[in-house]
């Protein structure tokens, strides 16, 4: 009787085990990727921070992070430094409590910002997390950051991130906005100084790289926008507009510098890319398949540059809600079909010549 009750006993713990087993496997996870800092100015108040986090931990989250400590304070720079932390396998749970505590701790920060993603094979969440306080360099920096999107407000917005500067001189984002002002106001030596000094506080932005490439762009300094962008592309990820909108730029830098095949790898790369209709990146599809289709041709890939002028002529042209088809696109095309052998480009030519292109007139005159 006793064996048998024991027997019966073991089964039915084996039968929970089985049960909790498949519910701990059954756990749906997700990617999820954080990436930035917070700064929190002074050892008073970074030591504040630690034993908060410590606290927060203990009293609300204790194993539900996905964060340690050793991951993310940076005691030599007095910050919480994520520069690039990728958790293939986190669970909404661990996800939510992760975000929280972070916002929580962005309160006692003075500057900086953190991008946080959740990724079920497209972006679920996004969140950037950064100081919301009543502190002075805060809400003065704030202020610059929106009336820089104002028009004619971009005295206004300097004053106010000068004042940012002034209350906390390792403000690498308002040294960054700045840049982006004097960028506008073609002031592009101060612009250049503003964009080193962000890189200088905080080398891990590719906003600030991205900047001073277009600095340099304006300087024709060609090389060294290309290592800019090249920077940038490297402290970015594909989620951000900025990765793309540099990869773009690089390969524009490099066709102008002849160099054909890298300038391909990057139009490749772009074109292959689906972009939201609210990215940025999306106007700017029509072009890049035109100039992909360009370095094709210099490089004699003749049937790939085909191909990518066929996709320009595809897509609708931004704020027309209709397909155009340029003289210059059907110049080229033609020029590609002709050298691969195929047939339609005199057709193009004679389209291209209709519409006022005067090389496409004299060719169909050479090969009439």
């Amino acid at each position: 009787m006793l064996f048998t009750l024991i027997k019966s006993l073991c089964k039915y713990i084996t039968s929970i085990n089985k049960a909790v087993f498949v519910m701990v496997t059954n756990i749906k996870t997700f990617k999820i990727i954080f990436k930035g800092s917070l700064e929190f100015g002074n050892s008073k108040t970074y030591e504040k921070v630690i034993q908060m986090y410590e606290r927060r931990l203990e009293t609300y989250y204790k194993t539900d992070v996905l964060l340690s400590a050793e991951e993310m304070f940076n005691e030599e720079t007095l910050s919480l430094d994520l520069p690039r932390v990728v958790i293939p396998e986190g669970t909404e749970k661990k996800w939510k409590g992760t975000l929280n505590l972070l916002k929580y701790l962005a309160q006692y920060a003075v500057a900086g910002s953190i991008s946080a993603w959740f990724i079920d094979g497209k972006i679920k969440e996004h969140h950037i997390v950064e100081p919301h306080g009543d502190k002075v360099a805060v809400q003065a920096y704030l202020r610059g950051r929106e009336l820089i999107k104002e028009r004619g407000k971009e005295n206004e917005a300097m004053e106010a991130l000068n004042k940012a500067i002034q209350k906390f001189e390792r403000h690498a984002q308002a040294y960054e906005r700045r840049g982006s002002i004097n960028f506008q106001l073609k002031n592009y030596e101060d612009a250049l100084y503003d964009f080193t000094k962000s890189i200088t506080i905080y080398d891990n932005n590719p906003d600030a790289y991205f900047g001073r490439a277009n600095v340099y762009l304006k300087k024709t300094e060609l090389e060294k926008a290309v290592l800019d962008l090249d920077r940038t592309v490297k402290r970015s990820i594909p989620l951000q507009p900025v990765y793309w909108k540099a990869r773009r730029i690089k390969g524009n830098c490099l066709s102008r510098l002849g160099d054909y095949e890298g300038a391909s790898r990057e139009y490749k790369m772009f074109t292959a890319r689906s972009f939201a209709a609210d990215n940025p990146n999306f106007k700017w599809r029509k072009d890049v398949f035109n100039k992909y289709g360009k370095v094709l041709l210099e490089a004699g890939s003749y049937k790939e540059a085909i191909i990518a002028f066929n996709e320009a002529m595809k897509i609708e042209e931004a704020g027309r809600g209709k397909k155009k088809t340029s003289a210059d696109e059907l110049l080229h095309r033609g020029i590609a079909l002709q050298k691969a052998g195929q047939k339609g480009f005199k057709s193009d030519w004679k389209k291209a010549a209709a519409l006022g292109n005067k090389k496409a007139a004299k060719l169909m005159e050479e090969y009439a």
